[in-house]
């Protein structure tokens, strides 16, 4: 899964922005458009191979089609299509609230690609991951909801909740750091928290977050880190690309070490 934005920089010239199957967001390094095709370069983040990415494309109708090269140099065809608004109009009803752990087995999840299938396991009421590992996905999609998650990650620790499998939020340790788009309870590479909530590494920490289309708001710890901004479009790591449609909660878990004694959901009705 991919994202881009394609938007006028100056009367004239293009600039682009891009979102891969994983990493942060980053900028183009050319956008052109001439006779009919489109040409978006991309630099390297974690990918091997060439110094950029490039894409190659035309409009066909509502949606974008061309082709890139892989790091073997193999040809891949790729298809883009506008993301949708997910505009509200009015604040949700909420409905039950949903215990997604529990506390007893993992029913209820699947590891990402079925990847290392006994790396998460839950004892004395909390699940944990022991690396290597996978991701942790629920079987329960869902579109607008309220989430409630208490944790640990131990000093140096990485994870992150994904909400519909597309948008992480990021949990780590930053003991001593300041707040940033990559770092504890920002939406990873978008949205930088207010604030620095957290608390010490292997300390309980909970963390509310409300999704209502795109608007997100997280609290971390009982102070609101970020109040009701728009999520632009995916994040690295995420599952597809297909924001119009609900899509589960999705535990980091190939990083390091994670703890969580509560994942509880309330759906909007």
């Amino acid at each position: 899964p991919s994202w881009f934005e394609i938007r006028l920089r100056k009367e004239g010239e293009l600039m682009a922005s891009f979102v891969g199957q994983f990493g942060s967001m980053r900028y183009a390094t050319r956008a052109e458009y001439q006779d009919g095709q489109l040409t978006v370069a991309i630099p390297k983040q974690y990918e091997v191979g060439p110094a950029e990415l490039v894409f190659v494309g035309k409009l066909e109708g509502d949606s974008l089609r061309g082709t890139t090269t892989d790091e073997n140099g193999k040809t891949l065809q790729w298809s883009a299509v506008r993301a949708p608004a997910l505009l509200t109009t009015q604040a949700p009803a909420w409905g039950k609230a949903i215990q997604l752990l529990n506390g007893k087995d993992m029913t209820g999840w699947k590891t990402r690609g079925g990847r290392y299938g006994d790396c998460w396991s839950v004892a004395e009421g909390v699940l944990s991951n022991k690396t290597p590992c996978a991701d942790l996905i629920s079987e329960q999609r869902f579109g607008d909801f309220k989430l409630h998650v208490e944790f640990q990650v131990p000093a140096k620790g990485n994870s992150g909740v994904y909400l519909r499998g597309r948008y992480e939020v990021q949990i780590s340790d930053i003991a001593g750091q300041v707040v940033d788009s990559l770092r504890m309870g920002s939406v990873y590479g978008w949205l930088k928290p207010q604030v620095n909530a957290a608390k010490g590494p292997n300390e309980w920490q909970a963390m509310d977050i409300t999704l209502v289309g795109r608007k997100v708001t997280v609290a971390l710890n009982g102070q609101t880190i970020i109040d009701n901004e728009t999520i632009p479009g995916i994040t690295g790591g995420a599952l597809d690309s297909d924001e119009a449609v609900p899509g589960p909660i999705m535990l980091q878990g190939d990083h390091t070490r994670v703890i969580y004694r509560k994942v509880e959901l309330t759906p909007a009705k």
